[in-house]
């Protein structure tokens, strides 16, 4: 029986609908595969996105970084309860006392506490991540103790790309290919721009009418988070059919000890309660969601213009990836995942948070300052019964699109705020912790001053 036939209609419908450039998807369930494409890579170039077209996956690498390090683990070189520089002695934050205890736990769970978004470009060698990994000792802020908070850290997976690379004597990209691409038969992914060269490789677009991003990479120092790999959708789908394998893949190789994927689904820390849509809780590089009273899993990537959605149900034997290069994104992939675990699975995907009809009343005061991290600064003001706010952001991060925004939020309860206005045709929720404290959008960013 063909799975999901209707897949191609549902991907064409909604890429016009929500304005996407190009998207590319993937699903597999037991031994079938469905895909499909529309669009283009380019709209410069007008090349047709096809299903074995390569994205960028952005943040869904870290995933493929978590399992090197169980790999690791699993072969009784690291212990996750250590503190990292057991194993990374060059590994540190500004703050001493944290920099001796933070674990390579808390590093896969996003709680070391300090600022993840630290894009330094530091060259293309070999020794890029290396470099990153000493920028951090005189630039990482600790914002909140270790293990005490979730707020979700570039920085500290690029640090568990350089542990990988120091145990396995070679470089994050050497090991990701030959321990983990290799081993699981993936033909079409690519770690540098020359290699993605080989294939039709999807840039970026940004801005409304969209136009090609000014960027198509982050710096190679972030590349265990994220800013470098690029994949096809079905190899996305391939990486997941292993994982539910327990780590065996599809020709019988085994890739990950058994038990890991189990273990890397296990909570760690319990994320804020934003709504039913949103990440319950963080495993050992996994998010983990409770839609539809079943367990799901995946993770989510965000490059200059370009996003990646990959899924996993464990009980429905599936596996899905949504792949998009530009325009009404999220919008676009809430419609086609919808889509695809209703018919497949039977789940239905929880709404996003909407603004209220009556918005719930918040004393302005808990909420109004400033709030500021390494490459963004937030301006919170009270406005009409809401908040008014002003995102300024710097360095790599303004090149990215046009630049600050200002947007007004009304307030849903428990200190989250919903986006009156669409933004990539969703509206934008962020919520604030510890009485103000940290403006949170899965980075808890510390409050500068006062309103």
């Amino acid at each position: 029986m063909t799975l999901l036939p209707d897949l191609q209609e549902w991907v064409d419908g909604a890429a016009r609908r929500h304005g996407v450039p190009g998207a590319a998807v993937a699903v597999g369930m037991g031994d079938r595969l469905a895909e499909a494409a529309t669009g283009v890579i380019n709209l410069d170039t007008g090349v047709a996105a096809t299903t074995d077209s390569l994205f960028q996956i952005g943040s869904v690498t870290k995933v493929w970084t978590a399992a090197l390090v169980m790999q690791l683990v699993a072969e009784g070189l690291v212990d996750l309860d250590e503190p990292v520089r057991r194993y990374l002695p060059e590994f540190g934050v500004l703050d001493a006392a944290a920099s001796a205890s933070i674990t390579v736990r808390q590093l896969l769970s996003h709680t070391g506490g300090f600022d993840g978004d630290l894009f330094e470009d530091t060259g293309r060698g070999d020794d890029a991540v290396d470099k990153l990994v000493a920028f951090m000792r005189g630039n990482a802020r600790q914002v909140s103790g270790p293990g005490e908070l979730f707020s979700y850290c570039n920085a500290g997976y690029c640090a568990l790309g350089a542990l990988v690379a120091r145990l396995r004597g070679r470089t994050w990209e050497a090991a990701t290919r030959e321990l983990l691409i290799e081993p699981l038969g993936a033909r079409h992914m690519a770690l540098y721009a020359e290699e993605a060269i080989m294939f039709r490789a999807a840039v970026g677009h940004v801005g409304d009418p969209p136009r090609v991003s000014p960027r198509r990479l982050l710096p190679q120092s972030n590349a265990p988070a994220g800013s470098t790999l690029g994949a096809a959708a079905r190899d996305l789908v391939r990486c997941g059919r292993m994982l539910l394998a327990d780590g065996v893949a599809d020709d019988g190789t085994r890739v990950l000890p058994a038990g890991t994927f189990a273990e890397m689904c296990r909570p760690q820390v319990a994320l804020p309660r934003l709504g039913g849509r949103h990440t319950t809780a963080w495993g050992l590089g996994l998010m983990l969601f409770d839609w539809d009273g079943r367990a799901v899993v995946g993770h989510d990537g965000g490059m200059p213009g370009q996003t990646a959605t990959w899924r996993v149900v464990p009980d429905r034997g599936l596996v899905l990836t949504v792949h998009t290069n530009g325009g009404n994104a999220a919008a676009f992939v809430d419609e086609v995942m919808a889509e695809i675990l209703s018919s497949a699975a039977g789940i239905r995907l929880p709404s996003r948070v909407l603004p209220p009809d009556a918005p719930v009343p918040f004393r302005a005061e808990t909420f109004a300052g400033t709030y500021s991290a390494p490459n963004v600064t937030y301006e919170v003001k009270a406005r009409d019964g809401g908040l008014e706010i002003t995102d300024t952001p710097y360095g790599l991060s303004a090149q990215f699109g046009d630049g600050g925004t200002t947007a007004r939020y009304v307030h849903a309860g428990d200190g989250r705020f919903v986006g009156v206005e669409l933004h990539e045709g969703v509206h934008p929720l962020i919520a604030f912790l510890k009485d103000g404290r940290f403006l949170y959008n899965t980075r808890a960013v510390p409050r500068a001053t006062d309103g």
